[in-house]
């Protein structure tokens, strides 16, 4: 008898789901006066989850024939197979604008010194809730397609590091776009000038940046308008261009050794607190 290996059933899954998230379509709303956007993605990712085996599973077994073990154990694989073209994308798009990037200037350019030194902070919080090697995927960066597509390619999207990169994208994608719809029209209020705010829109996800920018120029005076969309377009091209080198070459591994180095600290600091077995470094 056949093994089943879930990829049809994957791939049936993900159609339905698209379906239904374009059916229900973005969500808009106000609150304290700041517009928020939930994005059609966040549908689907939300659809998904409900669908594992165990949640709605539970509830409706005949679901279970549909979204087994199988299945989650192949989707990590059809991921990985789905970010390939969505890298040459990014190559085939950015490859003509090169010249955008050596005409921005330093401050567009090292925007990913920013993505970089989060994980000073976060990398130690991680390991001390008890990520382990989850937070060095989960702290890297970001964690959008570039970073699936590093993780999956070198520790696959089923070990630590990538539950760590999946956990961070799929949060940014269901948070991120409320955070970021709520902190740009706040950023006017501190008092940021909107082509910083602007800048800071393109982090390399779609969905936030869309997001912020339209929080952005709606909040902004209309003349920045323009320029908002301008910024933010070539802060997230700059973004795609050279974040999956400085991931790549500069990110994981400073992200490794940082690991490395701190890990043993922690893990005493977790025993002391929580009575926690120390994590083992790998």
């Amino acid at each position: 008898m056949k093994q089943k290996t879930g990829t049809v059933n994957c791939m049936i899954a993900a159609v339905v789901l698209c379906v239904l998230a374009e059916l229900i379509g973005p969500l808009k709303f106000e609150v304290a006066g700041i517009g928020v956007t939930i994005l059609t993605m966040i549908w689907v990712i939300i659809m998904g989850i409900l669908l594992s085996p165990m949640l709605l599973g539970k509830v409706i077994p005949p679901l279970k024939k549909i979204i087994s073990s199988a299945e989650i154990k192949r989707a990590p694989f059809l991921l990985s197979l789905a970010l390939y073209p969505l890298g040459i994308m990014f190559g085939i798009n950015a490859g003509p604008q090169i010249g955008i990037v050596l005409k921005a200037g330093p401050a567009l350019i090292l925007q990913e010194a920013g993505n970089m030194m989060t994980m000073l902070i976060a990398l130690p919080l991680g390991l001390l809730i008890g990520l382990g090697r989850s937070a060095v995927g989960g702290t890297f960066s970001l964690c959008r397609d570039t970073a699936l597509g590093i993780i999956g390619d070198k520790y696959g999207l089923e070990s630590r590091e990538g539950m760590g990169t999946l956990g961070t994208y799929i949060s940014g994608s269901v948070f991120g776009t409320l955070f970021y719809s709520f902190l740009a029209p706040v950023g006017l209020i501190i008092g940021f000038h909107p082509y910083a705010l602007a800048m800071a829109s393109g982090m390399g996800s779609a969905s936030m940046m869309n997001a912020a920018t339209a929080a952005l120029a709606d909040a902004a005076p209309a003349m920045y308008t323009e320029q908002i969309l301008a910024y933010s377009a070539t802060s997230g091209l700059l973004t795609a261009v050279t974040g999956v080198y400085v991931e790549m070459f500069l990110s994981l591994p400073l992200a490794n050794w940082y690991y490395r180095h701190v890990n043993p600290a922690v893990s005493r600091l977790r025993m002391k607190l929580f009575k926690a077995a120390p994590e083992k470094e790998v």
